[in-house]
């Protein structure tokens, strides 16, 4: 069974055909999927998702893009709405400093409000970084001599300065289609040899990144068995031992998706 442990299944591309969507994950062998956060304004979305499919668990929080929006929400809030039994994870929350859709100190600002969250719920933390590096690896050091967090930096595509930061951390690192791109030499060898094999999840950030051979379309779950398939040659293993080994790092690292991860486990094996 793989997990998908990052999607979108609210964004119009995907939940505008949901039950093809979801059929397709299962025919493919994915059992869990996490539907994660971007605005906490809609936290009635993504649980209304979960509470409706088995296969979905969600996360609460407010990606950078959406941070000029929700610059001011409590971490107390946070923690209240991730209390739900399907919810997973703090996040998706962060620095992306390729689009400034937000204000970049506001961006912060509501990024370790995250982190603060993801403290006191004891829920990990969904890191987003892009062109952030050295704000991202500066605030994580800073926050971690705080007080430890759990977390996973996802759909990374970041340099490796930041991946041996993440990894010195205790994070996990979440590998997307970007994987399969063909420019992705350096990310490819970051996965390879720096990454440890029990810190590797795989995700789509669907309906973002589709991997090759699926490039050009919308991306969903279904398709992360592509990523897999190419984390498969690179670390020398069977797509077997590969969905054995990611989906036993999401069980570790998101521990309330441990009881749904072993219901999956038992309909598969029935």
């Amino acid at each position: 069974m793989l997990v998908d442990s990052h999607c979108h299944l609210d964004f119009p591309d995907l939940s505008d055909r949901l039950p093809e969507v979801l059929g397709r994950a299962r025919a493919a062998g994915v059992g869990r999927m996490i539907t994660i956060s971007t605005r906490i304004s809609q936290a009635a979305r993504y649980r209304a998702l979960a509470e409706a499919h088995e296969e979905v668990l969600f996360t609460v929080g407010t990606h950078p893009h959406n941070a000029g929006e929700e610059p001011d929400v409590p971490a107390a809030e946070i923690v209240a709405l991730a209390a739900h039994p399907r919810c997973v994870a703090i996040g998706e929350a962060g620095l992306d400093f390729h689009y400034d859709r937000a204000p970049r100190d506001v961006q912060e600002r509501v990024f370790r409000t995250h982190i603060a969250a993801a403290r006191e719920s004891g829920l990990p933390l969904v890191i987003h970084a892009r062109d952030a590096d050295g704000a991202m690896d500066a605030i994580l050091r800073d926050e971690h001599r705080r007080g430890r967090f759990d977390a996973v930096l996802h759909c990374f595509s970041s340099g490796e300065a930041l991946a041996r930061t993440g990894i010195e951390l205790g994070f996990y690192i979440s590998l997307s289609g970007i994987l399969t791109f063909r420019s992705s030499e350096a990310l490819r060898r970051i996965a390879a040899e720096i990454v440890p094999r029990d810190r590797l999840l795989v995700e789509t950030d669907a309906p973002y990144l589709a991997p090759v051979p699926h490039r050009g379309r919308p991306n969903e779950p279904a398709y992360v068995v592509e990523t897999a398939r190419v984390l498969a040659d690179l670390l020398g293993l069977g797509l077997d031992e590969v969905a054995r080994l990611t989906t036993d790092n999401v069980g570790r690292l998101f521990a309330k998706s441990r009881p749904f991860l072993q219901d999956a486990a038992r309909s598969a094996a029935a």
